[in-house]
């Protein structure tokens, strides 16, 4: 503390017994730990300075971006009761809005609620992942590669993250992409570079290494992120049907990047979706078909309607060569009820509406094998006797339709113990099941790392200690997640 304070002021650095309590848990099975204190960063330049004590006394680091929760995977969680909360919410600046090339410079605090009206003002749209929390970070979404609801423009896996600034565990300060030069960002801005490419410096892409590592490689004290301009025009289409036996004609219509936005739901979570009380998402779900298809089609300019007008010709012939019908209205569901999910953020996050509880499970799949994940899910939790209407799907096409995230949301009453232990049980077991069947858990939170790494080469968690060695040897950030749990 004494450290602490001759670099921060004293309503920067806590360790109130309260404010540690809510540091030490969230919405997931981990294990509860109490950080040693918990301190607020508003200057990107204390970033190296909180990295040096932490190297001088062997703390461990764990950095938070969200001004408030609900959080749900356990990655900002201690390991170990000799760690420090780093917490950036306070870091909130956007510092640049760059329309031509469609581009946005923003710090870590920086929320779904500030950033999309900003946006909004310049005629330009986030790619945003299904209905954000208002509190969410948006530099956070885009390190944890959050899948994001427009398939068409998702081009790489690392979408929609460009360039970072980084001070690394060693305490090292460094600039990824085509931020790191030649000349400092000043510079850089005066001759015309927007920080927009994420490849480099040089034939290394640094950026792959922070994206997925949960803070265990570096903190990121600002990012550039990708942006889309707003449209001037939308229409809606959809799918519904009792079995998912539209596959085909999905991948159709992405191979052609036809829709702009587009997402598979069943309908429970799209009920969650449009509504917040647990008794009408209960009976819109029940008057709804189990699949949902949203696709978005967008115009922009002098020409918008001709867009949206051809395209919709294109889709209606495609459906008919693979025998889909296409609607554009869902009954019980209002079109502006759906453009509102799929362009803003939501304060009361919807996974939590249903029934209070919610645990997800998600990996990266292929959409043609994602029916059969979710047969045998319903399998399994009926043998469990778990209802499946109390389950959640939501299949994401993602980079054009080559691959998808698949996720299933177990929701239950957070208040009944009994409910408590069966979804803690299912929600490893099935884990398990699911990474049997081939499902790839591309982002290995919690438990989820242990049975990963014991599963790959051994070469692969070798290889990532030794990155690990290079940019935190002394193992300070986020100390045992992924296979970091010695160093």
């Amino acid at each position: 503390m004494k450290k602490l304070n001759e670099i921060l002021a004293n309503e920067n650095i806590s360790n109130d017994p309260k404010i540690i309590e809510d540091y030490s848990h969230d919405l997931s099975f981990s294990k509860s730990v109490k950080p040693k204190a918990v301190i607020w960063l508003t200057e990107s330049e204390d970033i190296p300075k909180i990295v040096k004590i932490a190297n001088d006394l062997s703390m461990g680091i764990v950095t938070v971006s969200s001004p408030s929760g609900p959080r749900f995977h356990g990655d900002t969680i201690p390991k170990r009761d000799d760690t420090i909360i780093l917490d950036l919410s306070k870091m909130n600046k956007i510092f640049r809005i760059d329309k031509k090339n469609r581009v946005v410079m923003i710090e870590p605090g920086v929320t779904f609620e500030q950033l999309i009206p900003e946006l909004d003002k310049h005629g330009l749209r986030l790619l945003l992942p299904l209905y954000p929390r208002n509190s969410k970070s948006v530099l956070t979404s885009a390190l944890e590669r959050e899948p994001t609801i427009m398939p068409s423009h998702h081009w790489d896996t690392s979408d929609p993250l460009l360039c970072t600034e980084v001070t690394f565990g060693s305490g090292d300060l460094f600039r990824t992409g085509s931020a790191a030069g030649p000349g400092t960002l000043e510079e850089q801005l005066e001759v015309g570079q927007a920080m927009k490419n994420p490849l480099g410096p040089t034939q290394f892409n640094m950026f792959r290494v922070l994206q997925g590592a949960q803070g265990s490689m570096g903190i990121v004290s600002w990012a550039t992120v990708k942006c889309e301009l707003k449209p001037s025009n939308r229409k809606l289409f959809y799918l519904q049907s009792d079995k998912l036996d539209f596959i085909d004609f999905l991948y159709e219509i992405l191979k052609f990047r036809m829709p702009d936005e587009l997402f598979i739901i069943n309908n429970v979570n799209l009920a969650s979706l449009i509504l917040e009380d647990p008794v009408k998402i209960q009976n819109l779900a029940k008057n709804l078909p189990e699949w949902n298809v949203i696709i978005s089609v967008l115009g922009r300019g002098q020409f918008a309607k001709d867009r949206i007008d051809y395209l919709e010709a294109d889709i209606l012939d495609i459906s008919k060569k693979f025998n889909t019908k296409v609607l554009t209205e869902i009954n019980g569901i209002s079109n502006d009820q759906i453009v509102e999910v799929i362009t803003k953020s939501c304060k009361n996050y919807w996974k939590l509406r249903f029934k209070g509880g919610c645990q997800d499970i998600f990996f990266v799949t292929t959409m043609d094998k994602s029916p059969n994940f979710v047969t045998e899910t319903k399998q399994f939790l009926k043998a469990q006797k778990f209802s499946v209407q109390n389950l959640g799907v939501y299949i994401q096409p993602m980079t054009q339709g080559c691959n998808c995230h698949c996720e299933f949301d177990l929701y239950y009453d957070p208040t009944n113990e009994e409910e408590i232990n069966k979804v803690k049980k299912i929600y490893s077991e099935l884990s398990i099941k699911l990474m049997d069947m081939g499902a790839f858990f591309n982002r290995p939170y919690g438990e989820w790392a242990d049975e990963i790494y014991k599963r790959v080469d051994p070469e692969i968690s070798m290889a990532l200690k030794k990155v690990k060695n290079i940019f935190d040897p002394d193992n300070i950030l986020n100390p045992g997640v992924l296979c970091f749990k010695g160093g």
